[in-house]
């Protein structure tokens, strides 16, 4: 009788852990969920995870890529930066989310940047 009793106590500490291991790796999942939605947040945000477009005005030397940023600044009000890809600096201007946009700023730009033209970046 005394097996039984010690066997019992047994099995049920045993289903007791198993359920509280269970309800742990749950919470777990729960705030890993909550990170990776966090994450995903802030990428969506930075643009990292949506197709955009942008203006190329320039692929050379860096003296020459901050001279032309400069001057592109000071006649438009869109932002630009400047983009190291080896072995050239560019100057990226926009950040256009259908390239019908990017056209029509294309139209503007092209006035005083005659070398301007589209692109649409890969995801680095």
């Amino acid at each position: 009788m005394h097996f039984f009793k010690f066997f019992l106590i047994i099995c049920f500490t045993g289903v007791t852990l198993t359920s509280q291991s269970q309800h742990t790796t749950t919470d777990k999942q729960a705030k890993q969920l909550k990170e990776l939605i966090e994450i995903k947040k802030e990428l969506t945000n930075s643009d990292q995870l949506k197709e955009f477009y942008r203006i190329q005005l320039y692929s050379g030397s860096l003296k020459e890529a901050e001279s032309l940023k400069k001057d592109f600044d000071t006649e438009f009000e869109i932002s630009s930066t400047i983009k190291y890809e080896s072995p050239y600096y560019k100057v990226w201007v926009g950040n256009y989310r259908t390239r019908l946009e990017a056209d029509r700023a294309m139209l503007l730009i092209n006035e005083a940047f005659e070398n301007a033209f589209i692109i649409k970046p890969g995801r680095n």
